[in-house]
């Protein structure tokens, strides 16, 4: 029996993989500062969990210590580890180990829409008779977010913020769009495109969306499949959703889907937590979340929003992400809030950065009609709800804590 301890063990990337390893005979430890319902839940299935790191958590017969990119080399849990020569993985390192024990991988990266179409995939997979492993970074309404399947199929997100995705050995990577996020924590835009075109090389197949970066980076791969067009529509999906179910589809069909039936599967897209899910609605007021933290995802959204909720007033409540995040699309930011009716800026999720050159404040003043939120959360939710005019949509959008406002409102 292998023996895990997993640092950081209640984050959304390391409480399934904890989860999955419980349930493949492993004994499994860990600990975390906040002690969460993940935790609670893991506590429950039979891990050891303690609140807090220290360096006495670690079990002196651990095979393998596994560490989320937030915990930092001096941490006091990695550093009795090396003490006791125990094996250090990163999260998505441990995940490639993980995910070749299936037969075929299927790992879902790029910027945008990763968690969505995971999870779309997985439900198309479910629904056409198959039983795949997977593993998805958010909650899922109505199906799990992990299971170890029959060993045939693995599907997984990878994440492309700390290069670990480019580890994993697959039978189909799924890539629906490449930017330049992120390229801040890896040492630059020729490291982020490098890591792609490693993704390619480990892929047995490939199947992307065309754009001048997925096609610089994929044309010359020997079994691509190349989407010439995103689609506005698809079924009943609109949007975002429509070009994420969509792409879906298309990879459970190379992996042996009936295209009829896993059409008629795509139609049910499951809903992910943070992903434009409406909390309320009343008679000409409703609330709606979204995880939106780019440019990109936020134009998005309120694309969705203006088809979904035509004719209201919508406001768009957003916090920044990570400062240097913000720093980098400061004007592309500005540019498509100024699409809303009016816009409410709260303050910047740090993200294990405290501080930077610009700030919400500077954003709201560079947005025609915007407000920067201070005080405490009530504060803003006063704010934002004062002169809300009839028929509106509060759109809260962000990938911190800004979720804290959707029971004040």
């Amino acid at each position: 029996m292998k023996k895990l301890h997993f640092t950081g063990i209640g984050g959304a990337g390391m409480a399934p993989l904890a989860a999955l390893s419980l349930a493949g005979n492993c004994r499994v430890s860990g600990s975390d500062s906040t002690y969460n319902d993940k935790c609670r839940k893991l506590a429950a299935a039979g891990a050891q969990i303690s609140a807090g790191h220290a360096a006495e958590n670690v079990p002196s017969d651990a095979d393998m210590l596994i560490y989320s990119s937030a915990v930092k080399f001096d941490n006091c849990e990695r550093v009795r580890a090396r003490e006791l020569h125990i094996r250090e993985l990163r999260r998505g390192e441990f995940l490639a180990e993980f995910a070749s024990g299936y037969r075929r991988c299927i790992s879902v990266t790029g910027t945008h829409g990763k968690s969505s179409i995971t999870s779309a995939l997985v439900s198309i997979l479910r629904q056409c008779g198959k039983d795949p492993g997977f593993m998805i970074g958010a909650e899922v309404k109505d199906m799990p977010a992990y299971s170890g399947g029959d060993g045939d199929i693995f599907v997984t997100e990878a994440d492309e913020s700390d290069g670990t995705h480019k580890l994993l050995h697959n039978f189909l990577a799924v890539v629906p769009n490449i930017e330049d996020d992120h390229e801040w924590t890896l040492g630059g835009r020729e490291v982020l495109e490098n890591n792609f075109r490693q993704v390619a090389a480990n892929s047995r197949k490939i199947v992307y969306y065309a754009s001048g970066k997925c096609d610089e980076l994929f044309s010359g791969h020997p079994d691509a499949v190349r989407l010439p067009e995103i689609p506005e529509k698809f079924g009943k999906l609109r949007g975002f959703q429509a070009a994420n179910a969509f792409i879906a589809f298309q990879a459970a069909v190379i992996l042996g889907c009936d295209p009829g039936q896993a059409a008629a599967a795509a139609e049910n897209y499951p809903q992910v937590a943070r992903r434009m899910n409406t909390v309320k609605t009343t008679a000409g007021f409703s609330v709606v979340e979204d995880y939106a933290h780019h440019p990109t995802e936020v134009k998005a959204a309120i694309g969705l929003l203006r088809h979904n909720w035509p004719g209201t007033h919508l406001r768009v409540v957003f916090q920044p992400h990570r400062f240097a995040r913000l720093e980098k699309y400061f004007d592309e930011f500005a540019e498509v809030l100024k699409s809303a009716d009016s816009a409410y800026i709260a303050p910047v999720f740090a993200a294990w950065s405290e501080t930077g050159k610009v700030d919400s404040r500077m954003l709201a003043a560079a947005v025609d009609n915007a407000v920067a939120l201070t005080g405490t959360p009530e504060q803003w939710a006063e704010t934002i709800k004062a002169g809300l005019p009839e028929n509106s949509v509060i759109a809260v959008l962000g990938a911190g804590d800004i979720d804290v406002l959707l029971p004040l409102l």
